[in-house]
């Protein structure tokens, strides 16, 4: 079974090689995925809305990669997320622009991004687990359970480790260094976080338009506005996930929600003022419901030191200062990420030193590619992730295009 492109894993990265690969004539394309359904990571994005770029300039992109950016120059400007959306609209998926510039099918609907995907692939897909892959002259031997398959070129797209009960599997890892690759040990990013503090009370709690803050040892590390979801264990959503990808270490890592981020210190101390004069013989704790959520009253309550039962025309100006301090910066401390399984993407993997960036080709082996997040390049939410898939597959595919048209000479 000889082809001219093996393409190691059938996730968006792998099926966009393949896409790119689809126009070359008398050439067979291979897809080896481990799953019976290929693309389960896709099919989840965006919350299964499939959030797949960010309708920004390249630059945008670059800024929001917060590992080897530099890396991804080339690729990015090669195959930008103009580039992209102008390929999912061939394929005939409508698209449309949300909040902050992410990109979403108008169906919502990422099986229609994984179907389309499908179609423009038009390989050989074999449902296979790859357990060894060698050169032997000018062709690779791919060893799957029971056959071997051999071609002149072999993209590795087998992800990271994240998500695994979504496929992820490292398995590329041992692929490469197979090869002599270095691996950039994996570590969760855009991840949920773990804190001392009991978040179990407000779990499935969801907070807008709050701002958060990191820090570790005083010094700010993120800060951005968006949402926030409190968890059994600590804190989720967006502004959590993106904040993680700072947390290195949690020594001393703590976050400040500031939940009326529109209010400076005065402005929503007469709004405290207001309140209470509206409810000032109730007491503190029935007090709170124009201010905050229901669900996250008692925690409030608790953390700012007044009795729940104080009548709120007993509430001293020092004990409202201490309100506002807790409205700007309600305080969390984080004491773990949560482990990688659990996280949306892999910081780490094969060394970018050792891939030409142009062509995202091995400088150790010839005929060897790699694409999409096995690559040691990680982004912030917002469809750069995958972004950085579709760019770096777009490289693999012009450069297998050349070589294999040249091989057909």
């Amino acid at each position: 079974m000889i082809y001219d492109v093996i393409i190691i894993g059938g996730g968006a990265a792998g099926y966009t090689v393949a896409a790119h690969l689809a126009n070359l004539k008398d050439k067979r394309v291979l897809i080896i995925e481990r799953n019976p359904s290929p693309m389960r990571k896709l099919a989840i994005t965006g919350k299964g809305r499939c959030n797949l770029t960010n309708d920004c300039d390249i630059e945008t992109v670059l800024n929001n990669i917060f590992t080897n950016a530099r890396f991804m120059r080339s690729s990015l400007t090669a195959f930008t997320p103009r580039d992209t959306m102008a390929m999912f609209e061939s394929l005939g998926v409508p698209l449309k622009t949300e909040r902050g510039g992410r990109v979403f099918p108008q169906s919502d609907k990422s099986a229609n991004v994984v179907e389309a995907l499908r179609r423009a692939s038009r390989a050989d897909v074999v449902t296979d687990r790859v357990a060894k892959v060698i050169k032997q002259g000018d062709f690779f031997k791919v060893r799957g359970k029971n056959t071997v398959y051999s071609a002149r070129t072999v993209v590795i797209a087998t992800g990271g480790v994240s998500y695994s009960k979504m496929g992820s599997s490292g398995d590329g890892y041992a692929l490469a260094q197979s090869f002599g690759h270095t691996i950039v040990p994996p570590r969760p990013t855009l991840v949920p976080l773990e804190t001392i503090e009991d978040c179990a009370p407000l779990a499935g709690l969801t907070l807008k338009n709050v701002s958060l803050t990191l820090k570790q040892h005083d010094r700010t590390l993120f800060k951005e506005q968006g949402e926030l979801l409190f968890t059994h264990f600590g804190v989720s959503g967006p502004l959590v996930l993106s904040a993680s990808c700072f947390v290195t270490s949690p020594t001393d890592c703590r976050l400040f929600i500031d939940l009326k981020p529109a209010l400076d210190d005065k402005t929503l101390d007469a709004r405290i003022l207001r309140d209470f004069a509206t409810n000032k013989n109730r007491q503190f704790k029935n007090a709170l419901s124009g201010l905050l959520p229901e669900k996250f009253i008692d925690v409030f309550v608790e953390r700012s030191g007044i009795a729940p039962d104080c009548r709120v025309n007993e509430v001293s100006k020092t004990q409202r200062r201490r309100l506002v301090e807790l409205f700007k910066a309600f305080e969390l401390t984080v004491t773990a990420t949560r482990p990688i399984d659990e996280a949306v993407i892999t910081d780490g993997g094969v060394c970018v030193r050792e891939i030409e960036p142009r062509t995202m080709q091995s400088k150790l082996v010839q005929g060897l590619y790699f694409a999409g997040e096995i690559l040691d390049v990680a982004a912030f939410t917002g469809g750069f992730n995958l972004q950085v898939a579709f760019s770096t597959a777009y490289a693999v595919g012009r450069a297998c295009s050349r070589e294999n048209a040249h091989n057909g000479d």
